[in-house]
């Protein structure tokens, strides 16, 4: 199978990862810019990780035959920080550039004032830069962080098929369905949502729409959820074709609005690397020294 993951942070992960991925079907991926664990204190912090994530990360992905492309924004976590509030003011300068393909993620953490003014800002620079938008839903609140999400999205004048609510549940795909809006799904070890949860809403609701994604980051994550999701679709009796149009297809078609793809969309699945691991971004490789 082919499989282009809409959501998954590679800064955290390491080259193994990427070999791994790359052998279960990876071809393509989405990182979205987010918060580190520990939180950033300067806008320099943030700029220097929006750099990265359109350079050296772009590079390392490559080195393994994945087109990797970002999202860009000040995520609703650290939106609460006065300290990082201009980074809204250097986003343009990001959501210009090759490869960022919308702006994410953004949308409520805690669901506090200075979150909703910096969502509410960001949806207007995806209208301004007719980009896409990644929504993050809250971990806490789901269903009310939703609702609120969605009158935003309205309010916003952003077309709803330009916008995929991440992180859904059996409790909140309806109303996000019923919106018109793109439904993302994590689908993690032990928490949000597993594999089998996941078909189980495909079996019922369809595969319009629908994103599938690993999220994987620094927490207890599996970068591998993608290709265990069709697997998991495949044995309750999914086509090929069904497991392509989710984890392939679909990201293509959302992700193709931004005009800003980097990965052919008819790329076959037994595509090789084909990657120069002696090739260089900016002096330095992904090799560490020579085997003597």
């Amino acid at each position: 199978m082919r499989i282009f993951d809409p959501h998954i942070h590679m800064t955290s992960r390491t080259t193994d990862d990427y070999e791994a991925m790359y052998a279960s079907g990876v071809r393509a991926l989405v990182e979205p810019a987010f918060w580190l664990g520990q939180p950033r204190t300067t806008v320099g912090s943030f700029t220097d990780y929006f750099d990265a994530l359109v350079g050296w990360e772009r590079f390392r992905a490559s080195q393994f035959g994945i087109a990797h492309h970002c999202t860009i924004a000040l995520n609703p976590k650290e939106a609460n920080d006065p300290r990082c509030a201009e980074v809204l003011d250097v986003l343009p300068r990001y959501l210009a550039k090759d490869g960022v393909v919308a702006v994410g993620e953004v949308g409520f953490d805690s669901m506090t004032v200075e979150e909703e003014k910096a969502f509410v800002r960001q949806l207007e620079l995806a209208v301004e830069f007719e980009l896409p938008a990644m929504v993050h839903t809250p971990h806490r609140d789901k269903e009310q962080g939703t609702r609120r999400t969605l009158e935003l999205v309205t309010e916003s004048g952003l077309a709803p098929g330009m916008v995929v609510v991440d992180h859904l549940n059996e409790v909140t795909v309806d109303q996000v369905d019923d919106a018109g809006c793109w439904m993302g799904f994590s689908i993690y070890p032990d928490t949000k949502m597993d594999e089998h949860r996941m078909v189980a809403i495909l079996q019922r609701r369809g595969l319009d729409r629908v994103l599938v994604n690993s999220a994987a980051d620094w927490g207890r994550s599996d970068p591998l959820k993608t290709s265990k999701t069709g697997a998991a679709m495949l044995e309750a009796g999914f086509s090929a074709d069904d497991v392509d149009r989710v984890l392939w297809r679909n990201p293509i078609e959302f992700f193709g609005q931004s005009g800003r793809l980097l990965v052919d969309p008819d790329l076959a699945d037994d595509a090789s690397a084909g990657s120069d691991s002696a090739a260089t971004f900016e002096g330095n490789s992904i090799l560490r020294g020579s085997r003597d």
